[in-house]
């Protein structure tokens, strides 16, 4: 662990001192805190593609949902 510096606005500062005690757990939430800061601040486009990739780690992947649903009758609506 190390000490840091930075300079900043004032009313930054406890937005910086929550995001270096975030960063600061070994967690995922951290880890995937810094993936997001890297990227924001690299200025980067996201890749695209990343819903497609992260699908088949869903954890209803095989899991023989029913998703068909009954046809039923127009309903009369009265505006």
């Amino acid at each position: 662990m190390s000490r840091f510096e930075v300079l900043g606005l004032d009313a930054d500062r406890e937005l910086i001192r929550a995001l270096a005690k975030r960063l600061a757990d070994i967690c995922p939430d951290s880890a995937q805190i810094r993936a997001t800061v890297r990227r924001t601040i690299s200025g980067e486009p996201p890749k695209k593609g990343g819903i497609l990739n992260a699908l088949p780690r869903s954890p209803l992947v095989g899991a023989d949902l029913n998703l068909n649903r009954p046809v039923t009758a127009d309903r009369k609506v009265d505006l």
